[in-house]
């Protein structure tokens, strides 16, 4: 069992894989959000044999939807519709925990951001 993690953005999705065991997560790659990322997705659950998904929840400090919130729930919808299982779990200030760690921005920033996601998910997991 594995599960990928994705910090959506407008123009980048960070992914991140979790281990075989569900216990850490770890950066894999960033994507354009471009018209094939869809695919894109598809291929990287297909290539590593993803059994769930976990988006990032866009919620600011009021807990109230984001913009791109309703971007994030079409991209949701249309996983499902492949038959892939999919969860939204709160994404609140992981980009800027990721730049808090590594003291700068970079072009990990968005995978680093899906890992924190991940890695926060699968840990409420173990808890419950």
């Amino acid at each position: 069992m594995k599960y990928l993690g994705i910090d959506y953005g407008n123009r980048r999705i960070g992914l991140a894989l979790s281990d075989d065991t569900l216990s850490l997560a770890f950066p894999h790659k960033t994507l354009q959000n471009s018209k094939t990322v869809l695919q894109e997705v598809l291929d990287v659950i297909e290539k590593e044999q993803v059994t769930h998904v976990v988006i990032g929840e866009s919620k600011n400090n009021d807990m109230k939807d984001n913009p791109i919130m309703e971007r994030i729930t079409q991209f949701k919808k249309q996983l499902e519709e492949k038959g892939i299982s999919v969860f939204l779990h709160p994404e609140l200030y992981s980009s800027a925990q990721v730049v808090s760690i590594m003291g700068m921005e970079n072009k990990a920033i968005d995978a680093s951001a899906a890992a924190i996601i991940l890695q926060n998910y699968l840990e409420l997991q173990k808890n419950t």
